[in-house]
């Protein structure tokens, strides 16, 4: 199994637009029984437009053996405080560790990092348990935590 991380270019938008749209409504299925939802632009290409191919990003494809599967947004800083903007993985892919083995994988490639933040919705149970769970995080703040749609859980690492 060959996971690769690859940097994220206009050409992959299509197809990985259509991954994330799976990816989000999978989510928004399981937690809100809703048939589709994600953040604006999630489902036409215009998030990963703005965000993954923004100047300051530095966001990656997900290849496993060859055959792209998600995608990842990171924000990396000068103070080493960089922050997980999204991360995410076609849903035939899902519970399968590629996750957490991407998540290492990022960890790797930026060995000085100080703190790792993300936030996430309050409703996603399935990834609440990925960052604290998996990958290490702690809830350091609830923003709206009254508000199912709204509310979000901001994360953070501290890295040794």
């Amino acid at each position: 199994m060959e996971l690769e991380l690859v940097k994220l270019q206009e050409l992959h938008i299509n197809e990985l637009t259509k991954i994330m749209k799976r990816a989000f409504d999978e989510d928004i299925r399981i937690h809100l029984g809703k048939e589709k939802g994600g953040p604006d632009g999630y489902d036409n290409g215009d998030f990963l437009r703005k965000w993954g191919l923004h100047k300051n990003a530095s966001s990656y494809c997900i290849f496993l053996n060859g055959q792209l599967i998600g995608g990842v947004i990171l924000w990396i800083n000068k103070d080493q405080n960089n922050f997980l903007g999204n991360i995410f993985i076609d849903p035939d892919y899902e519970n399968h560790g590629l996750g957490t083995k991407v998540w290492s994988t990022i960890e790797k490639m930026h060995p000085d990092t100080k703190i790792w933040s993300t936030e996430t919705p309050i409703f996603s149970n399935r990834n609440h348990n990925f960052y604290v769970n998996k990958c290490g995080f702690h809830v350091v703040k609830i923003d709206n935590p009254k508000n199912k749609l709204e509310g979000q859980y901001k994360m953070q690492k501290t890295m040794k």
